[in-house]
């Protein structure tokens, strides 16, 4: 792709870019899941996260500029592992059990932290095929990743729920 089509991910290393990551996400109205400019950002995103430059898991709307409600995950749970897109999201618990695991973002570059996650978790979100929304149980690591990643459509980092460390990467 050569860089071509790629979004400029949002760091707390600048000012005005930690004061929007820490902005709340709105939803995507259904006129706007139809007209072909959310197909693009889609692709947009996975290659941005995709990228070699930033090799991610996982990416969310305000990490590339974009105050809506929408991540890209890498689906470790489906064979291929692929990037899926989800607008609209939303994710509850299923269960009280968390576990520490270690975490990074492309947002806060160069630190790494422990951070306590729900092991099982439900998702909803409004598919871009049917406009309907659609519900999924998801557990293990892309529970964890969805998430980090729907921590940012709130404001949230995931700093602010450890103790981050320098990473030696």
């Amino acid at each position: 792709m050569g860089g071509e089509g790629l979004m400029r991910v949002l760091t707390v290393n600048n000012s005005a870019d930690s004061a929007f990551l820490r902005r709340q996400s709105v939803d995507f109205d259904k006129a706007e899941m139809g007209n072909g400019v959310f197909a693009r950002l889609a692709e947009r995103m996975v290659a941005t996260v995709t990228d070699p430059s930033q090799d991610g898991v996982g990416i969310a709307g305000p990490q590339v500029g974009l105050s809506r409600r929408v991540v890209a995950v890498q689906r470790f749970d489906k064979e291929g592992k692929p990037f899926e897109v989800y607008p609209n999201i939303r994710i509850k618990p299923l269960t009280d059990e968390m576990l520490p695991g270690g975490e990074g973002c492309l947002s806060v570059p160069g630190y790494r932290g422990q951070v306590m996650r729900y092991t099982d978790i439900e998702i909803s979100y409004l598919s871009p095929e049917t406009l309907e929304t659609v519900t999924e149980n998801i557990s293990g690591f892309t529970a964890v990743i969805f998430q980090h990643e729907c921590d940012h459509l709130e404001g949230i980092l995931y700093v602010d729920r450890c103790d981050a460390q320098p990473s030696s990467r």
